[in-house]
């Protein structure tokens, strides 16, 4: 379930906000006049996120290539790399 505090809790509870923040690595929304306003987490959770997003957009990369064709044997790409290596 997730965590929601509000803008005042944001601003007079900072430290708990930022300590669950780090101890949990889960954001904390923020709710403005009662509605969601942001989402608030550490930096070590939002770099793990953005890495998960970054592979997971190579991933599809990969099999979209997969898809299309765009493939060649494995032993073929390995002495590829092979020969790059010797020069």
């Amino acid at each position: 379930m997730p965590t929601i505090r509000s803008s005042a809790d944001l601003r007079n509870r900072y430290n708990e906000i930022s300590t669950f923040c780090h101890d949990y690595s889960e954001p904390v929304f923020i709710t403005k006049n009662g509605k969601g306003d942001l989402a608030v987490m550490s930096i070590e959770a939002y770099e793990q996120l953005v890495g998960r997003h970054e592979l997971y957009g190579l991933i599809q990369e990969g099999l979209s290539d997969v898809a299309e064709g765009k493939t060649r044997p494995f032993s073929e790409a390995m002495s590829d790399l092979r020969s790059r290596r010797k020069r």
